[in-house]
């Protein structure tokens, strides 16, 4: 393995972005989920997408599913939180890792009390278009049927397991 083709010529530059830890949650789910926008593929020229998630106690999470454009890794920063490799269920703590490689089977539950993570895309798709279009259906309490979910999903290189 070896380094990616260079992609800055000359001297360095200024080009760091701050985002406090204080900073407010760029968008609050129907369940209390606060999810944090630290690095969207946007500000990223495409190169990954990681997103807080603050969970409050109670169940929440995706049922199991894949991607078949982008990886996605997760990191456990507080409480407990169960992790779906796609073989079994564990509950991970603080410090527990997960990465799932592109068309890896996988899913994760808020089963107990509070709890955060980082959530990494790699690279970085717009992810934060599908989290505000759950929160929206959520919110409505519209129902979509199988096939609304569907295209829902295929729009967001999402597909159940």
């Amino acid at each position: 393995m070896s380094y990616p083709p260079q992609r800055h010529e000359g001297p360095g530059q200024v080009g760091g972005r701050l985002r406090p830890a204080h900073s407010p949650p760029d968008l609050i789910m129907p369940s209390g989920v606060e999810v944090h926008h630290l690095a969207t593929g946007a500000t990223t020229a495409g190169d990954f997408g990681l997103y807080r998630w603050e969970m409050p106690a109670g169940p929440s999470g995706p049922g199991a599913h894949f991607h078949r454009t982008m990886s996605e890794s997760f990191y456990v920063l507080s409480g407990t939180v169960g992790l779906y490799d796609g073989l079994a269920w564990v509950d991970a703590g603080p410090g527990d890792f997960l990465f799932v490689p592109a068309g890896g089977i996988h899913a994760f539950r808020n089963r107990s009390g509070p709890a955060s993570m980082l959530i990494l895309f790699t690279p970085g798709a717009p992810r934060e278009a599908y989290f505000q279009e759950l929160a929206e259906i959520a919110s409505s309490e519209r129902i979509l049927d199988e096939q609304e979910w569907a295209e829902l999903w295929a729009r967001h290189d999402q597909y159940p397991a």
